[in-house]
């Protein structure tokens, strides 16, 4: 469980190598930094051998056989086809994000439409109104799209200057543009749309709704008739990458139940005590099945979608002659210059306004959970296009108006990345207070701790009136809480404004001795010694028996006859349920679960993840001092 692997010995450097790898393939920075080398290789390529570029995409490529055959070139294949599953992915996620995320909040819901709306509108009334006159004036859709693959790319480059709740945001506003996008594209891009074909894939989307109802959990049934939807939109004449996000959309999130978990864990138990196949099939069900269908399609065709098929996307789709003429050429036309200032001018004016707008007619109902500085450099951002820009122009454009198109997404680029830079550097050089608002507001933000801090009955280390609270939810025998005591005994003695608690989270059915752990602990709080003993626990993991807590009890001086009284009375089961109790409300399945300032914390729980958190939190009290309301708990 400790993760070690022997063939890391041999070589110190390897399990750093083999680490820092990990890192930053599972970064946003890992997939933008693929998709930017695939873009590079793609102007390589075409500036170097034009011919053999074009030919390798324009290869006929077919599937089928007689009559019943479908007969694309390579390029489409891979924008009508592979990018379905891009889009899939983006359904997965905005699905997650309303189920489980900021999208709980159906403000924010309605907020991010309107921000999302606005980001789209203002850029394409900025391209019409450049190329009005122009026949070009109908590729109006391909300044309306952010890419999120590049904009989330931005947002890791200057993670440090900006906040993380900004990622939530940008992805909130991606998905309605995402959305909008497509349908776009289904309504103002297609041409001759066959009502028959419309009606069979809607029917394989109801079909699709009627297999998740029905419990059907084997995913080959919804793949078939996922097929049948992208076929049927085909033949109608609507861009069929619709398909993805569509079926995407469809597939619940929901937290791993604790029951669905202590079910697999008597699974594997019982495959571990009698290892046949009809108990291997009996566990690898029970495991798959505590884990919802969203966050097992997504860990599966995430990194093909990030490493692959978007890089796949960049080099069949970047490849443009950069010749100085063609610069030249590209940066007078309407077309350039439409997307360029519509990406770059367009999206900071859309969202901020919209934005703006919104709060101003409700009244302050309707509000970003982030400041205005965040707001601007959410602007920015979003400026950076590409994905479905690059796709939009494949259909909207051809010849040398569809290279100055492509030029224009290219650019787009390079101006957010430079819009971004400036405005994070503007909110730097502003007082560490005013900062603070401008970077994340001073809104109530939604709370994910169910039960909130009571220091008369919870067990707090640390100054009364924090400026933060971390509240840890954990399990005296789980190895990982073990790790976690490390970074938090290090969190505790770098910062003296932090309140700790420790909630009990026993998990008996991979812990044996978890639950008597905890029951010694509570023991040991009502000899005033709770802390000693859940240091002296954490430490000695392995030895968690009767006996040994008994050792310990009297190697920090408690009364042992008393305590083993109340350990054989299990005077602090009661406490422990209702922390479990507790657990349960706030979604909290295992351990260990931090919430910091009554918000969940996902991710590492590294030194520097929880430093950053901290910090994070602390600005947030900073920013709110003035408002009237103090986020500690």
């Amino acid at each position: 469980m400790s993760g070690y692997d022997p063939s890391d010995a041999s070589d110190p450097l390897t399990s750093q190598t083999r680490a820092r790898w990990r890192t930053f393939v599972q970064t946003e920075t890992g997939s933008a930094a693929l998709l930017l080398a695939a873009v590079v290789v793609a102007l390589l390529w075409a500036n170097m051998d034009p011919h053999s570029y074009e030919a390798a995409w324009g290869a006929t490529f077919t599937i089928g056989f007689d009559t019943y055959h479908l007969a694309l070139d390579v390029h489409e294949w891979i924008n009508a086809g592979l990018m379905s599953l891009f889009f899939f992915v983006v359904g997965l996620e905005a699905r997650r994000e309303f189920d489980m995320g900021d999208l709980r909040d159906r403000r924010w819901v309605v907020l991010c439409t309107v921000a999302g709306l606005g980001s789209m509108v203002v850029p394409a009334l900025i391209y019409v109104a450049i190329n009005a006159g122009h026949d070009s004036v109908h590729g109006w859709g391909t300044a309306m799209s952010t890419d999120t693959a590049f904009a989330l790319g931005i947002l890791a480059v200057f993670g440090r200057r900006l906040p993380a709740a900004l990622r939530a945001f940008m992805l909130s506003i991606s998905v309605v543009d995402d959305l909008v996008a497509l349908v776009v594209i289904a309504v103002f891009y297609s041409e001759g749309v066959e009502f028959m074909a419309l009606l069979v894939a809607f029917g394989g989307l109801l079909a699709i709704v009627g297999l998740r109802l029905a419990g059907v959990r084997n995913g080959i049934y919804c793949a078939l008739m996922s097929l049948v939807v992208w076929i049927a939109l085909h033949e109608a004449g609507v861009d069929p990458v619709v398909t993805g996000l569509a079926v995407g959309a469809l597939v619940v999130a929901y937290p791993a139940p604790r029951s669905d978990l202590e079910r697999a864990s008597r699974l594997f138990r019982s495959f571990r005590e009698q290892p046949t196949p009809e108990l291997q099939r009996s566990a690898v069900q029970g495991l798959a099945a505590a884990i919802s269908p969203n966050e097992r399609l997504e860990q599966k065709f995430l990194p093909w979608v990030s490493y692959g098929i978007v890089p796949l996307f960049a080099l069949a789709n970047a490849g443009i002659e950069l010749s100085g003429p063609k610069l030249a050429d590209a940066f007078t036309s309407p077309i350039t210059l439409g997307i360029v200032v519509g990406c770059a001018a367009g999206k900071l004016i859309g969202i901020v306004g919209s934005m703006a707008g919104a709060r101003l007619l409700t009244r302050g109902v309707l509000r970003p959970t982030v400041g205005w500085g965040s707001v601007t450099a959410g602007g920015a951002v979003a400026g950076a296009s590409f994905t479905v820009s690059l796709l939009i122009a494949a259909i909207a454009f051809e010849g040398e108006e569809l290279e100055q198109a492509r030029i224009g997404v290219l650019a787009s680029l390079v101006v957010a990345f430079a819009l971004t830079w400036l405005v994070s550097g503007a909110i730097g050089l502003l007082p560490e207070a005013l900062r603070a608002r401008a970077l994340l507001g001073t809104s109530e933000t939604p709370t994910d701790l169910a039960v909130a801090v009571d220091p008369r009955h919870d067990r707090v280390r640390g100054p009364e009136r924090a400026a933060v609270t971390v509240v840890e939810y954990g399990d005296f025998e789980c190895p990982y809480c073990g790790q976690a005591e490390r970074v938090v005994r290090e969190l505790l003695g770098s910062d003296s404004d932090i309140r700790y608690v420790w909630r009990h989270l026993p998990l008996p059915d991979v812990h044996p001795h978890a639950q008597l752990a905890a029951e010694a602990a509570e023991a040991a709080a009502r000899q005033g010694r709770f802390w000693e003993m859940h240091d002296l626990l954490l430490q000695r993991q392995d030895a968690l028996t009767g006996r040994h807590l008994l050792a310990y009890a009297e190697e920090i001086g408690l009364d042992v006859k008393r305590f083993r009284e109340d350990l054989e009375r299990h005077r602090g089961a009661r406490r422990i349920a209702e922390d479990v109790d507790s657990a349960d409300l706030s979604g909290v399945s295992g351990t260990p679960t931090f919430f910091i300032n009554g918000r969940r914390h996902q991710g590492a729980y590294d030194i520097e993840a929880l430093t950053r958190a901290v910090e994070q939190a602390r600005q947030r009290v900073l920013a709110a001092e003035t408002s009237g309301w103090h986020p500690r708990d």
